[in-house]
């Protein structure tokens, strides 16, 4: 009798052991199977990168003044750049591109951009008080010169007459934001969307990145150049930058994220 009760103990816990460890096997694929499903996850947005451009690697934006709201800088096109012209290839590059030519974009602090297309200007209004500084030499399709000397990037204190009354040069890492920006009309523009950015202290070789979140959706780009965003829908659209280190950490720097909105919107004719 004792053996028969300790037979039918040995073989209850057996089967109990087995059922457990089917019940471990069965959660433990699951998991499996949900990660893979969340990797799989085919991305809305594509970017892709822009073909080469016309270089203009010896342009030049060599100095910065400010004086009673006048903005005065020191352009030297070398060969063949020149502020207002059509940039050659603008026709390939089927995206926006400004009627009055090739320009400087104006940042100041994390603001959008100003373009403006001669060296000389007193409309754009700067606030007295300290500020961050970057401007640099585009395209008429507004893609910007990256190179060492087609850029300025300072710090800088602006008294009540719109005067500058010093600044220095920027020395930290940064990610500043320049396209897209405001509002793209009809097919053509809303197709392919330029997303343009500008690095301060990094091109990204040293193991840096930036990432981009397009409409909350993550791309991680780890080359300094201007990519098509292709997928965007009609409306309002929101970008963020991030510039993140070699481990994918959030680099401690000013404006770091940076975020802007933009429209994209039918052409009623188009509609018709």
């Amino acid at each position: 009798m004792r053996l028969i009760i300790f037979l039918l103990s040995f073989l209850f816990f057996f089967c109990s052991c087995q059922d457990s460890a089917k019940s471990t096997e069965s959660t433990d694929n699951q998991e499996e199977t949900k990660d893979t499903t969340v990797s799989t996850v085919a991305n809305q947005y594509t970017l892709t990168p822009f073909e080469a451009s016309t270089a203009y690697s010896d342009a030049k934006l060599e100095r910065i003044s400010m004086k009673d709201g006048k903005i005065d800088f020191i352009v030297d096109g070398g060969s063949s750049y020149e502020l207002g012209q059509q940039t050659p290839d603008a026709p390939q590059k089927n995206c926006a591109n400004s009627a009055k030519g090739q320009h400087i974009h104006v940042l100041v602090d994390d603001k959008p951009y100003a373009a403006r297309y001669t060296a000389s200007f007193n409309d754009l209004k700067i606030e007295a008080g300290e500020h961050r500084i970057l401007a640099f030499l585009s395209r008429s399709y507004h893609e910007s010169i990256k190179t060492n000397d087609a850029f300025l990037a300072i710090r800088t204190a602006i008294d009540q007459s719109g005067s500058i009354l010093k600044s220095e040069k920027i020395t930290n890492p940064m990610v500043w934001y320049s396209r897209p920006k405001g509002t793209y009309t009809g097919k053509a523009a809303t197709e392919k969307v330029m997303l343009d950015f500008y690095l301060v202290n990094t091109d990204l070789k040293n193991g840096n990145k930036v990432k981009a979140e397009i409409n909350g959706e993550i791309h991680m780009i780890d080359n300094w150049q201007p990519y098509y965003i292709e997928g965007l829908p009609i409306g309002t659209n929101n970008i963020t930058l991030s510039l993140l280190d070699k481990d994918g950490n959030l680099i401690k720097t000013e404006q770091n994220p940076i975020s802007r909105e933009f429209t994209l919107a039918e052409d009623p004719i188009e509609k018709m």
